[in-house]
């Protein structure tokens, strides 16, 4: 288990990830935003959803059982930001795509391969190497520092296991640099070494052996 040194260790920290969305096309940006908060697989979890799948009343997103990589059915809820652009495109679903089951599409025709998009604007963004699959890493670290517990956390992603989860867990520098910032927060900023002046033993006295 620790030989596995060839691990991808890709995330996106927050502005990487807002220089790739703005070199996008519109119909990749939502999607893919869903794919950076949830830590879901866009190609098989995110592009195929459907608004049978969305309760926008409660917040909420229904992943049915089997339809996972693990088979389990979950339901998730959204954050304040995936809530409100899922309503801004529901209204565009209802006024230009009412026959269109996907909540992300292309002009009613379904997302199947993104790839030469998502190279193009990495590169024109100056991050070129980042792929898709790291915002799985992305959202565990995020939802980690955020201090959700790891079992909710797991849930969430979709890792069922554990030593999966822990995989993609990345520490990056920032975040050990984060760490000593809030060790030195907490434990006093100054040691203080007291002097102390011995008394000189008396002539004949024996020392204290321990």
């Amino acid at each position: 288990m620790l030989a596995e040194n060839n691990v991808r260790q890709g995330f996106f920290e927050r502005w990487e990830f807002e220089a790739v969305l703005a070199k996008l096309p519109d119909c990749l940006r939502l999607p893919l935003t869903f794919a950076y908060h949830m830590g879901w697989r866009a190609q098989s979890k995110v592009l195929p959803l459907t608004w049978q799948q969305i309760d926008l009343e409660i917040g909420a997103v229904r992943l049915e059982v089997g339809s996972t990589k693990n088979k389990d059915g979950r339901l998730i809820y959204l954050t304040q930001e995936l809530r409100a652009l899922l309503a801004n495109q529901w209204q565009e679903h209802q006024t230009h795509y009412p026959d269109c089951p996907l909540v992300f599409h292309d002009h009613r025709r379904p997302i199947v391969n993104y790839y030469k998009h998502w190279h193009r604007a990495c590169k024109e963004a100056k991050l070129s190497g980042k792929i898709p699959h790291d915002f799985r890493r992305t959202a565990v670290r995020n939802m980690v520092r955020a201090g959700i517990p790891e079992r909710v956390a797991m849930m969430i992603s979709g890792h069922k296991t554990r030593s999966i989860f822990d995989r993609y867990h990345i520490v990056s520098d920032g975040d050990l640099r984060e760490a000593a910032r809030r060790l030195d927060s907490t434990i006093p900023a100054k040691t203080t070494t007291k002097t102390t002046t011995l008394p000189i033993a008396a002539e004949g006295a024996r020392p204290v052996s321990h």
